[in-house]
């Protein structure tokens, strides 16, 4: 049988793979949302190739704007496909701890308030 550390290291590791391939096997062409944002604004249609100079734009005046941290899984256009794997590795080990720590929040919170009937 194995322990739950191995467990979760193995986890890890894979998740960490995964990014990192999937990084260099994505798609350049926007899709999903992108796509469908660029369908609204008229500048693709669903039969047509997107256009290649193809860009959101939204007036933000006034409005809520945010920057990510990490954009398009990377650290910038300097740091090539090194800063790609290093965008993956720290945001899949980021959304690790995150989960780690909410889980031992809830095993601590159950062991103070046991449920009815349990000592």
């Amino acid at each position: 049988m194995i322990d739950n550390k191995t467990l979760v290291a193995g986890g890890l590791v894979i998740a960490i793979l995964i990014g990192v391939v999937a990084v260099f096997l994505a798609s350049g062409d926007p899709d999903g949302l992108e796509s469908t944002a660029l369908m609204i604004q008229g500048e693709k249609t669903l039969t047509g190739p997107t256009p290649p100079d193809a860009e959101i734009q939204e007036d933000l005046q006034g409005k809520f704007e945010y920057s990510a941290p990490m954009p398009d899984y990377s650290l910038g256009e300097e740091s090539g496909s090194g800063g790609g794997i290093l965008a993956i590795v720290g945001g899949t080990v980021l959304a690790f701890l995150v989960v780690i720590g909410l889980a031992y929040a809830l095993k601590i919170a159950g062991k103070k308030n046991p449920p009815d009937g349990v000592q």
